[in-house]
């Protein structure tokens, strides 16, 4: 193998292994990310789930006709 290609092909892994390295870091702020508006959904459902018991009777928003019906 002459020299140039072999110093083509360790410039090509240094370049994919950066790219690996800030796809990892991406990966990482999205699990993050989603680990929070995981903890955020639960909590609101909770909270929807108590307010919904409160008040038996009435109806959910989302099962009304709008006023236009």
């Amino acid at each position: 193998m002459s020299n140039d290609r072999i110093e083509k092909l360790e410039e090509t892994a240094a370049h994919l292994s950066k790219l690996v390295d800030d796809l990892n870091e991406v990966v990482t702020r999205q699990d993050s990310e989603i680990a929070k508006l995981t903890t955020q959904v639960t909590m609101l459902m909770r909270r929807e789930a108590a307010r919904e018991a409160e008040s038996p009777g009435s109806v959910m928003i989302g099962d009304e006709r709008p006023p236009h019906y």
